[in-house]
C-alpha cells in the first residue's frame, strides 16, 4: 500500500513524501542504495525506500521455512553482521532471526521470486549449482537465473556492481547532499564478463550479451527496492549511456 505522506520513527520531526526518482539515492534507514520509489524529507535531504518506510513487524522467507524473521532498525549485537541474501554488511534497518541468527536487507528480503517482463523471466535461487555470469563462481549468494538456465547473476555480484560504479556515491568522499549533484550515468554492464564465458559464434554471442544485459537491468532493478518494467527501462538507458 502507497500513501503520498507518512510519520516515521526514524525521522519524527518531519513526515515523509512518496515521490519517484531516476536518480539513485542512500537509504537513510538500511543505509543500502535505491531508485525509483521512495519517501522522503526534503527539509533534510532523508530518504528511505519503501520496504524501509513501511516495514512488516515480521516476515517468513520460502528459503528459511524454520525461521521467523523480525524487523529491527539496527543490526543485533556489537559484532559485525552480514545479509544472508547478499553477503554484504548490514549496518542499518533489517530483518533478523533470533533462533537461527540469520539478517536480511529489507529490499533483500523482499526480493520477488519472479521477475518477468514478458520476454525474460528469471527466477530466485538460494544456491544454484551453475556459474554467474559476473564472477564466474558457483555458489555463494542468492541468484537470479533464466528459465532457460543460461544467464545466472549472484545478488552479491550485483551489489558489488553498484558500489564500484556508484563508489563515490556511497559515501567514500564527499557528504550526501555534495554526492547527491552528481550526475548517475553510468549503471554496471556485463557485456565484457559474458564474452568470456561464451565460446560460440559472434552472432550468438551477440545475442546471449543482449539478452542477459536485458536480465540484468531487472535483477538491478530489484536489488535497488523498484523492481518494475519503467526501473528497468531507466536503467537500461542509463547502461546504454555508460
Amino acid at each position: 500500500m502507497k500513501y503520498n505522506e507518512i510519520s516515521h520513527f526514524s525521522h519524527p520531526q518531519h513526515k515523509l513524501k512518496f515521490e519517484y526518482t531516476e536518480i539513485p539515492f542512500k537509504c537513510d534507514g538500511c543505509k543500502e542504495v535505491g531508485i525509483g520509489s521512495r519517501y522522503k524529507c526534503a527539509m533534510c535531504d532523508f530518504d528511505l525506500h519503501m520496504h524501509c518506510a513501511m516495514p512488516s513487524p515480521s516476515i517468513f522467507h520460502p528459503f528459511y521455512t524454520k525461521c521467523s524473521f523480525q524487523f529491527l532498525s539496527r543490526p543485533p549485537g556489537n559484532n559485525p553482521r552480514f545479509c544472508n541474501a547478499c553477503e554484504k554488511d548490514i549496518t542499518g534497518f533489517t530483518y533478523h532471526c533470533t533462533s537461527c541468527g540469520f539478517d536480511l536487507h529489507p529490499c533483500c528480503a523482499k526480493l520477488p521470486m519472479v521477475l518477468d517482463d514478458g520476454e525474460v523471466k528469471l527466477y530466485l535461487y538460494r544456491k544454484v549449482s551453475s556459474s554467474c555470469h559476473r564472477c564466474g563462481r558457483k555458489g555463494r549468494s542468492w541468484s537470479y537465473r533464466s528459465k532457460c538456465k543460461k544467464y545466472n547473476l549472484h545478488v552479491a555480484c550485483v551489489k558489488e556492481m553498484l558500489v564500484e560504479t556508484w563508489h563515490e556515491f556511497l559515501g567514500a568522499h564527499g557528504n550526501k547532499s555534495t554526492t547527491r549533484r552528481l550526475e548517475m550515468t553510468r549503471i554496471p554492464s556485463l557485456k565484457n564478463t559474458l564474452q568470456t564465458h561464451h565460446h560460440k559464434s559472434r552472432g550468438k554471442v551477440k545475442k546471449c550479451c543482449e539478452m542477459a544485459g536485458l536480465a540484468v537491468q531487472f535483477v538491478i532493478s530489484a536489488v535497488l527496492g523498484d523492481p518494475t518494467t519503467l526501473i528497468a527501462g531507466v536503467i537500461g538507458s542509463l547502461m546504454s549511456r555508460a
